[in-house]
């Protein structure tokens, strides 16, 4: 769907809009840092192979709001307050990404507070950009968008910690319609409107196509030490450290039985993760093919 005035507002926009939508909420106020990035280890950036770097570049430059940071030889590092998040690699020989193989199901890019997704709601409406859709996960609020070379994109604001709900160890989620007039309602009357990405948003989280969810689950927590925060029936699994409601999402609802990906197809080539204290770097393959960088958070 494309975001405009009528979808969000008007009878066209059901899908974005919960039959009873509240008016409009108090911000949710998020600390400096948001708690995703407080935990043993959180997500520091990811590098993706592209056929056209220059075009995915400028998209997450104006959809995402990602300022670009280096650009070199066809190898452009994109993100905000001058922290790298998200890194592009040029190469025309790549095919494109298979959606039914392993690989990327979305990057998740978190936003501090919930006026800062109103604002950025607000943006897409004035520049029509086109949105896949939009879910209440009772612990965030989120919308999701495809780029240019087919990656999954989600824009989300969490929730306040203290209104997730555990069951035991599990956290509890949902799809459900997201109140986007009190999403809206929660930027200041006279707000500046969205101006990019403010300086601490960060990927709060990435979610993987597998072939096998358990078998993710026993890489991640295994190899990794993630812990598992949520399992669906088996075809999805979430993990995270530090009780993040997930740091990492892996997935086979489309792609049950793939085995390692194509080394030829663009799309996600490494996901880094930034570890507390003394850590020596380390690197490990998944078992589709996915590189995992471990590094000191500085």
């Amino acid at each position: 769907m494309t975001v405009t005035r009528r979808t969000i507002l008007g009878g066209a926009g059901a899908a974005l809009l919960g039959a009873g939508a509240s008016g409009a909420r108090s911000e949710t106020t998020m600390m400096d840092t948001p708690f995703a990035a407080t935990t043993p280890t959180h997500i520091g950036r990811i590098g993706l192979v592209a056929r056209d770097a220059s075009t995915l570049a400028k998209y997450y430059r104006e959809v995402v709001g990602l300022d670009e940071i280096a650009n070199a030889g066809g190898h452009i590092t994109l993100g905000v307050g001058g922290r790298p998040l998200l890194e592009i690699e040029q190469s025309a020989a790549v095919r494109p990404d298979d959606p039914r193989s392993a690989g990327l199901y979305h990057t998740a890019f978190l936003l501090p507070s919930r006026a800062d997704l109103g604002r950025w709601i607000k943006h897409a409406i004035d520049k029509r950009i086109p949105v896949d859709g939009a879910s209440d996960h009772l612990v965030s609020e989120a919308l999701y968008l495809t780029d240019p070379e087919g990656n999954g994109v989600e824009i989300y604001a969490d929730r306040p910690r203290s209104t997730w709900t555990w069951d035991g160890k599990s956290v509890r989620m949902a799809t459900a319609q997201l109140d986007v007039p009190g999403i809206l309602g929660s930027v200041p009357a006279g707000d500046a409107g969205w101006t990019g990405a403010p300086d601490q948003s960060l990927i709060g989280h990435v979610h993987l196509r597998v072939g096998n969810a358990r078998d993710a689950e026993a890489w991640w927590t295994g190899e990794v030490g993630f812990d598992t925060v949520l399992n669906f029936g088996g075809q999805a699994v979430f993990l995270s450290t530090g009780g993040y409601h997930h740091h990492i999402g892996a997935n086979s609802w489309q792609s049950a039985g793939a085995g390692p990906r194509d080394k030829d197809r663009t799309g996600l080539q490494w996901v880094e993760l930034l570890s507390r204290g003394p850590v020596a770097e380390k690197r490990f393959t998944d078992p589709w093919g996915t590189e995992v960088r471990v590094a000191a958070n500085a």
